[in-house]
């Protein structure tokens, strides 16, 4: 546990050096303003760290070698939220106030934090892009017409998990009778795969047993002394921040392969493998992403903004999973802005004319590989009723020393998951009165 600890504040050093703030830019005339609600702090602080960084360097990147969106410089200013909703709502409040055309779109990077932003958001114009997290049935963008859960969510990570064990087992008829765990954070994120994997579990006939683990998830041995009497075939990881690699060395310590556990897209970085050491070896991960320094994009990114000294993230970060799917985010943000101008016109665009943008996104292979992403992530092509886009996703497994893909770009349910997605939409309407609608552009 002394190396976890020792990489966990060194981490944690290089979070707040890492720290990007331009109160100067986000005052500029003429300027795209992006707020960013961030944190770097805390026992989630070395994630976020890494996913910001890998944000705010993209940014940087369009204005360096682009100069800006159309030539609209961008701007930005990060607010620290620590992880937490009331400093989540704090900083929203704060960011939407400083320009004239708002903060663009918010990344709230927090399930609670956006639990806490749904109803805010639609009075104030302002879009929010939950990149692989927050309410899933936000998909259905006739009821949910300013939440955007890009690329994939928390139910197509679930369906798509019970799909890779599937597959390990022989195929979807051998699930019958196995036993597999959710080992999940006890938070709104935590909770969020419930309904979907109680739902696999009826039809496929395995059981399921929720575990859940306190915030921050550091203190694991009660849940897997209940994991080593319930002998289940597979663990399912769906921790943050420490608890993923609590998880991952407790496992060991209990005996329990790690070759049969399989985390979710935010259990799956080098922050979690790499502070549990040899603890990792043979884990899987769903992923939103790949991670890797050859794609084109990061080595545009370390020519025209890590060479010329226009970023603080440590190189120790550059190219893993977290910075990569904070790069990613940031490209869709920007990608919906130029979207929007296309409409608009070549200027600063506002929330509202945002979130036409996002819901008219289309990024196909073909853009992926002008962008420099390549094979980084999946394309999208997002609509009213689809404000996902993609609903695929990839899995990973960690080999001692970095992330190795062990499969191609796969769905799990989609049609299960898209009949609770409209069921769980409509009751939410009805509770709301809300009609469901797609709003005019």
């Amino acid at each position: 546990m002394q190396g976890w600890k020792r990489g966990l504040i060194t981490l944690l050093a290089a979070a707040a050096s890492a720290y990007v703030a331009v109160p100067a830019m986000a005052q500029a005339p003429g300027t795209q303003f992006i707020g960013i609600t961030g944190y770097r702090v805390g026992p989630y602080g070395a994630n976020g760290a890494a996913f910001f960084s890998g944000f705010i360097d993209y940014l940087t990147l369009v204005n360096e070698r682009d100069g800006g969106v159309n030539g609209v410089k961008l701007s930005w200013e990060e607010c620290e939220t620590e992880y937490n909703n009331t400093k989540g709502v704090e900083c929203y409040e704060r960011l939407k106030t400083m320009s004239q055309t708002g903060p663009t779109a918010i990344h709230p990077m927090s399930t609670g934090i956006t639990y806490s932003l749904i109803d805010k958001a639609p009075a104030d114009k302002i879009p929010l892009i939950t990149f692989g997290y927050g309410r899933t049935d936000a998909v259905d963008g006739r009821v949910f017409p300013w939440l955007f859960p890009l690329v994939s969510n928390y139910w197509d990570a679930a369906t798509g998990i019970v799909k890779f064990i599937a597959d390990k087992e022989g195929g979807p008829e051998k699930l019958k009778g196995k036993k597999i765990v959710l080992l999940y954070h006890d938070s709104a994120y935590g909770k969020e795969p419930h309904p979907v994997l109680e739902a696999e579990a009826a039809k496929l006939g395995f059981e399921l047993n929720k575990i859940p683990v306190p915030h921050p998830g550091n203190e694991q041995q009660s849940q897997w002394l209940q994991i080593r009497q319930y002998q289940p075939d597979w663990v399912i990881l769906w921790g943050w921040g420490i608890m993923n690699a609590t998880a991952l060395t407790t496992a060991q310590k209990v005996g329990f392969p790690r070759e049969k556990m399989v985390g979710n897209w935010w259990a799956g970085s080098e922050v979690d493998t790499e502070a549990a050491e040899g603890a990792s070896n043979g884990y899987y991960a769903a992923s939103l992403n790949l991670a890797g320094k050859d794609f084109q994009v990061v080595q545009d990114v370390q020519k025209y903004v890590i060479a010329k000294g226009k970023s603080k993230t440590p190189e120790k970060l550059v190219g893993t999973v977290l910075w990569n799917r904070g790069m990613a985010a940031a490209m869709m943000t920007v990608e919906s802005v130029r979207t929007a101008q296309g409409k608009f016109g070549k200027k600063p665009v506002t929330g509202e004319q945002v979130r036409w943008g996002i819901e008219n996104l289309t990024v196909d292979t073909n853009r992926l590989k002008q962008l420099g992403f390549g094979s980084m992530i999946p394309p999208i092509k997002v609509s009213c009723t689809d404000h996902s886009g993609s609903g695929l996703v990839r899995f990973q497994q960690w080999d001692g020393k970095q992330w190795k893909a062990v499969s191609e770009w796969v769905s799990g349910d989609r049609a299960m998951v898209r009949k609770m997605v409209e069921d769980s939409a409509a009751k939410y309407a009805k509770e709301k009165n809300i009609t469901p609608a797609c709003l005019a552009g």
